[in-house]
This record gives C-alpha cells, structure tokens and sequence, in this order.
C-alpha cells in the first residue's frame, strides 16, 4: 500500500506573520517609494523599479525587523533592556526604536569598529560596549551580557520577528506596483530575502526571487548550492559579509528563493557609482548589490519587471569618495599618464602645450627623478588628468605619442 510522503517541515514565518509586522510598525517607519528608473531600464534591458529603503530615518530597512521584535516584548522585557551584536544598520534601527519606545539598548562592537557608527549608535540613546578584535568576538560577548545582565537578546537576522517586520518592504513593493515579476535581494543572514520571499510565493501570480552574495561572502550561496568556497576579504559590501547565514533563513531561503547569483566587487563599486549618477542617491554596497547583479548578469534579467531593494544608504564618506573616483578613473575620465622627458628646461611646457591643443584639464604633475631606471639626465612625469571620456583620452594619447613622447596609462587593478 502506498504511503504518504513525508511532508516538510513547516517554515517559521508566515505571509499573515508580514501582515501583522506592517500593521504594527505602519505609521513608525518611512514608508519608502518604489520609482520605476528609466535610464537604468535603458541600460540593463530590464524595467528597473528601486525600493529606496535607504531613506529610512537611519537609512537602512532594518528599522523595520527591529521595530516589530521590540513591539512584541512584554512590559517587563521591555523595562530591563535588550542587547544585540552589531557594527552597523541593525544596531542603529534598534537603537533608535528602543529609544521611541523606551526600551533600555545595549550594542557590543568589535574594536575596530568606525568611530562615526559608535557615535551614531550612541546618538540613538544605546549604551556601546566594544568588545573583541572581530564580530565573532563581540556576539559572544553580547551572549554573555544577556545571561549576566537578565537581558534580551535580538538577533539581525535569525528570528521569526525580525524576518517579518523585513519582509513589509516587499509589501509595500507589490502593493505600488503589482507587474513586478522578479524580485532581486541582497543576502547577508537571509532576513530580508526570507521576509520577502514568504510575501513572493503568497502573491497570486509567479514573483522570481533571485538573492545576491558578494563573491567573497558567498554563505547562503554555499549553503544553497552545496559549495565550499571561502567566506573572506575586505569586500565593499560590509553590510552582507556574513560567514554563517541564520538556521531559520537558511530554512525558508532553501524552500522559497529561486536562484542566488554572485557579484564582483568591481559590479558593487560601478552600481553604487551609478547610483549616485543617474539616481542621485547615495548607497552603500550591500544597498547595491541587486543593481550589480543585473550588470553582472544581464541575460538572466532582460526582459523582466524587476523590483531592487535599496537596502541601506551609510557608506562613508571617503570611501564613497573614493568609488566615484575610481569609476572616473574606468570610463577614461581621470586619467593618470606616465611621460618619459628628458630634465631640461621647457620639457614639461612643451607637454603641457599638447594637453592644451586636445582641451584636457591638467589635475596634478609628479616627477620623479631619483627612483627610476632612466639615465640620470631622464625623468619620469606623472600627470593625472581630466578628459571627456575615453575616446578623448585616446586622442590625448596618440597626440603625445605624435609629438615624440613615450606614454602610458597608468591602470587600475
């Protein structure tokens, strides 16, 4: 006689479970636009809506998990306090909410931690620990304090509530507009993709979910796919660096995510570039990873009404400063070039002279005289410069070249 097959272990959230979380958190938390991008659809091939979740009062969508986890405690739960390990957006959206609401917050962060995300976590009302060299270090730390302290412990991802409240985004997506058919999800721990993939398969057509991974933190990816490859590097999407991803996301990740894609740091650093060009929206890394998924990946995408979720906007300043300047630096727009000159007068007004006839602006001069195999009498000239874009910097090239010099660019890695 035929047997029933065993059926699946039941997932620990629920679409009414997102439905609650958006009842309860509706009126607390931003309620971000989805804004259909015409030039980025012109670019990819896909109609690109954006989720701007980093406009978020501390801009990032984990106001949203945090919000609904605090709304949950009861009144003495509350009043002793709740502690997490965090060195970025979950430990500010907690911070924040518990300071509305009353609830006593403890964070512990690494020591290394920036300086500008222990003051904006402080600002918040949280009392900071710093704690261990890494983040390991400092979750086992905030482990400890909860036993010591009779605190309660939220976690950023693996949890019922904080998957819930994340996955309103998607909600909220479906609700402004109801043609998306893919929807393209950074991946850390899996709350967020957990939270929305649950609303995806409730929807009452076919929604693909595709997850995103930095290829030097690809967790879930492994999980997923059976793979090993290695979880490390300094990679520009901090905010998704997870070594292990939750056993709760990894549940629902596995029985409801289409498909989990990797993307390189050079795609993450031209679509937070992008971003602030044609948007003029500043993200952080992980908050690009679904745009650079779609570059990385086009074939996948055309065609398709994809929805994006701008996951979280702080990024600091100097580093931003500096993916915009190497993206310059890519499409041929600054320039460095390397001019071998022979060191007598007039060598360099004589270069400067062609630079002028081809309208490129000059930025910096650097001569180098004493480190370099040339004869004595030679010298090596760098010149960082300013062009229209790469066709301009060839012309500039080739002029120099005509006019008798030895020239090279000076590349990116």
């Amino acid at each position: 006689m035929a047997t029933n097959p065993i059926a699946p272990p039941a997932l620990p959230l629920t679409v009414d479970d997102v439905r609650q979380a958006a009842m309860r958190i509706g009126g607390s938390i931003v309620r971000t636009p989805t804004l259909i991008s015409r030039t980025l659809s012109e670019l990819t091939g896909a109609t690109v809506y954006l989720k701007f979740e980093n406009l978020q009062f501390t801009a990032a969508y984990k106001e949203r998990g945090a919000l609904n986890t605090l709304l949950q405690l009861d009144e003495a739960t509350r009043a002793k306090g709740v502690i997490a390990a965090s060195a970025g957006n979950h430990a500010q959206g907690l911070a924040y909410h518990g300071n509305r609401l009353g609830v006593p917050v403890t964070i512990v962060m690494p020591r290394p931690t920036p300086t500008v995300k222990v003051m904006q976590t402080q600002s918040h009302g949280a009392t900071v620990v710093l704690e261990g060299e890494t983040f390991d270090a400092a979750y086992a730390h905030a482990r400890k304090l909860e036993a010591e302290q009779g605190l309660t412990f939220v976690h950023p991802f693996d949890d019922a509530r904080i998957m819930a409240g994340q996955g309103t985004v998607a909600l909220e997506m479906l609700e402004d507009v109801p043609d998306i058919d893919t929807l393209v999800v950074p991946i850390g721990g899996g709350g967020l993709i957990s939270g929305i993939a649950t609303v995806a398969r409730a929807a009452p057509r076919d929604i693909e979910v595709i997850g995103v991974q930095a290829e030097l933190f690809p967790s879930m990816y492994n999980r997923l796919h059976g793979t090993a490859m290695d979880c490390a590097g300094d990679t520009l999407a901090e905010g998704i660096a997870v070594k292990q991803p939750g056993g709760l996301t990894a549940q629902v990740v596995a029985a409801l995510v289409d498909d989990i894609v990797l993307v390189s740091e050079r795609q993450l650093e031209e679509a937070v570039s992008l971003l602030v060009q044609i948007e003029k929206t500043v993200v952080e890394g992980a908050g690009a990873a679904g745009l650079a998924a779609l570059l990385g990946h086009g074939q996948r995408f055309k065609g398709k009404t994809v929805g994006i979720v701008l996951c979280g906007g702080n990024i600091d300043t100097r580093l931003l400063a500096n993916v915009l300047l190497r993206d310059l630096a890519r499409s041929g727009r600054l320039a460095r070039l390397r001019i071998r000159l022979q060191d007598r007068p007039g060598a360099l007004f004589h270069v400067a002279k062609i630079f002028h006839e081809h309208t490129v602006n000059i930025i910096e001069v650097y001569h180098q005289r004493v480190f370099t195999t040339l004869p004595a009498k030679g010298l090596i000239t760098d010149i960082e410069c300013e062009t229209r874009d790469r066709d301009h910097l060839d012309r500039l090239v080739e002029g120099l070249r005509a006019g008798g010099y030895e020239v090279s660019t000076v590349e990116l890695a």
